[in-house]
């Protein structure tokens, strides 16, 4: 880690769960998402929230993600797994960037199966510019609470698709 890492702490999640009570039913697929999203997480993000750093704290930080009652928790911990915070977003700005994600997922594993390279590919552009448009919105609903990037944001979105499934 370089000098200034250390000096300005260590801003990241290394490591993150989900509530799997919440998660009702995961294919193969999306359960290859969810393990993707979290090793790619885990290896590159930023992620500083703001009110604990003013308190002092710096990470690595351990995240958890649950939903309940229509909200997304973040319960944010240091690397003892002692709680530092705790975010709750309303997922009512979220729900139609999900309902378009599941839906464009399941185009794109179908079209995996059977479609032609180019079919493929159209696919995936739509899948990826709508998962950009949340990562988007993500970050909008972050500000002010947390300083993250984009790509740290569209992981996240990922996981938060993957507490949705009802099965």
């Amino acid at each position: 880690m370089s000098e200034s890492a250390q000096s300005s702490g260590d801003h990241r999640i290394a490591h993150v769960a989900l509530d799997e009570a919440t998660i009702l039913w995961r294919s193969a697929d999306v359960e290859q998402e969810r393990r993707i999203a979290i090793y790619d997480l885990i290896e590159e993000n930023s992620f500083k929230p703001l009110r604990a750093a003013e308190r002092g704290a710096s990470g690595p930080y351990r995240l958890k993600l649950a939903v309940a009652d229509g909200r997304l928790a973040l319960a944010i911990a240091d690397g003892e797994d002692r709680l530092l915070e705790e975010l709750i977003l309303g997922l009512a700005r979220f729900r139609r960037a999900i309902k378009d994600y599941f839906a464009i997922c399941d185009s794109y594993y179908q079209a995996i199966r059977k479609a032609t390279p180019a079919e493929i590919e159209t696919i995936d552009m739509a899948r990826r510019a709508i998962h950009n448009r949340a990562a988007e919105l993500l970050m909008e609903r972050l500000e002010g609470k947390v300083e993250t990037d984009f790509a740290t944001a569209r992981r996240l979105f990922t996981l938060i698709c993957v507490l949705h499934i009802k099965g």
